[in-house]
Protein backbone atom coordinates (compact mmCIF):
# COMPACT_ATOMS: atom_id res chain seq x y z
CA UNK A 1 0.00 0.00 0.00
CA UNK A 2 2.92 2.13 -0.46
CA UNK A 3 1.08 3.92 -3.23
CA UNK A 4 -1.84 5.57 -0.22
CA UNK A 5 1.19 6.58 1.28
CA UNK A 6 2.63 8.88 -1.15
CA UNK A 7 3.72 12.08 -0.20
CA UNK A 8 1.86 13.89 -3.37
CA UNK A 9 -1.35 12.60 -1.58
CA UNK A 10 -0.35 13.62 2.10
CA UNK A 11 0.89 17.43 0.86
CA UNK A 12 -0.84 18.39 -1.57
CA UNK A 13 -3.45 21.19 -1.27
CA UNK A 14 -6.47 22.34 -3.69
CA UNK A 15 -7.69 25.84 -4.00
CA UNK A 16 -11.21 26.02 -5.20
CA UNK A 17 -12.37 29.62 -6.32
CA UNK A 18 -15.58 30.80 -4.04
CA UNK A 19 -17.22 32.09 -7.05
CA UNK A 20 -16.94 28.25 -8.98
CA UNK A 21 -18.36 26.98 -5.20
CA UNK A 22 -21.16 29.58 -6.06
CA UNK A 23 -21.44 28.43 -9.59
CA UNK A 24 -21.70 24.97 -8.74
CA UNK A 25 -24.24 25.41 -5.71
CA UNK A 26 -26.21 27.63 -8.14
CA UNK A 27 -26.34 25.26 -11.06
CA UNK A 28 -27.19 21.61 -8.92
CA UNK A 29 -30.01 23.14 -6.63
CA UNK A 30 -31.73 24.62 -10.12
CA UNK A 31 -31.34 20.83 -11.54
CA UNK A 32 -32.86 19.82 -8.72
CA UNK A 33 -35.38 22.18 -8.28
CA UNK A 34 -36.45 20.84 -11.60
CA UNK A 35 -36.66 17.46 -10.77
CA UNK A 36 -33.67 16.69 -12.60
CA UNK A 37 -30.80 14.17 -10.37
CA UNK A 38 -28.97 12.98 -12.62
CA UNK A 39 -27.85 16.42 -14.72
CA UNK A 40 -26.98 17.80 -10.77
CA UNK A 41 -25.13 14.02 -9.93
CA UNK A 42 -23.26 15.13 -13.43
CA UNK A 43 -22.90 18.54 -13.29
CA UNK A 44 -21.52 17.62 -9.49
CA UNK A 45 -19.15 15.11 -11.20
CA UNK A 46 -17.86 17.87 -14.08
CA UNK A 47 -16.90 19.96 -11.76
CA UNK A 48 -15.40 17.93 -9.19
CA UNK A 49 -13.06 16.61 -12.47
CA UNK A 50 -12.60 20.06 -13.62
CA UNK A 51 -11.17 20.67 -10.00
CA UNK A 52 -9.25 18.33 -9.48
CA UNK A 53 -6.97 17.81 -12.79
CA UNK A 54 -7.92 20.83 -15.06
CA UNK A 55 -8.07 24.17 -12.60
CA UNK A 56 -4.85 22.78 -10.45
CA UNK A 57 -2.92 21.78 -13.23
CA UNK A 58 0.17 23.43 -12.19
CA UNK A 59 0.32 20.29 -9.65
CA UNK A 60 0.58 18.24 -12.65
CA UNK A 61 2.99 19.87 -14.31
CA UNK A 62 7.27 20.70 -13.63
CA UNK A 63 8.81 24.13 -15.52
CA UNK A 64 5.62 24.12 -18.12
CA UNK A 65 5.44 20.54 -19.16
CA UNK A 66 3.02 17.71 -18.17
CA UNK A 67 3.58 15.26 -16.24
CA UNK A 68 1.62 12.29 -17.71
CA UNK A 69 2.69 9.64 -15.45
CA UNK A 70 0.61 6.48 -14.45
CA UNK A 71 -1.52 8.34 -11.64
CA UNK A 72 -2.24 11.50 -14.01
CA UNK A 73 -3.51 9.45 -16.87
CA UNK A 74 -5.59 6.68 -14.54
CA UNK A 75 -7.32 9.53 -12.79
CA UNK A 76 -8.76 11.25 -15.94
CA UNK A 77 -8.81 8.40 -18.11
CA UNK A 78 -11.18 6.82 -15.18
CA UNK A 79 -12.57 10.17 -14.82
CA UNK A 80 -13.77 10.78 -18.42
CA UNK A 81 -15.05 7.16 -18.46
CA UNK A 82 -17.33 7.49 -16.07
CA UNK A 83 -18.37 10.85 -17.30
CA UNK A 84 -19.55 9.28 -20.64
CA UNK A 85 -21.01 6.26 -18.88
CA UNK A 86 -23.09 8.96 -16.45
CA UNK A 87 -23.92 11.04 -20.02
CA UNK A 88 -25.44 7.63 -21.66
CA UNK A 89 -27.49 6.40 -18.19
CA UNK A 90 -28.81 10.05 -18.51
CA UNK A 91 -29.94 9.80 -22.32
CA UNK A 92 -31.53 6.61 -21.82
CA UNK A 93 -35.40 6.41 -20.57
CA UNK A 94 -36.87 3.55 -18.62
Amino acid sequence: MEFLKSEFFTSTQLAVPLSHVVLLLILSTGALLFGRIKLAMIINYCFTLYWGFIFNIDLFSTEGLLKLNAYTLLYFGFGLIILILALIGLLHRE
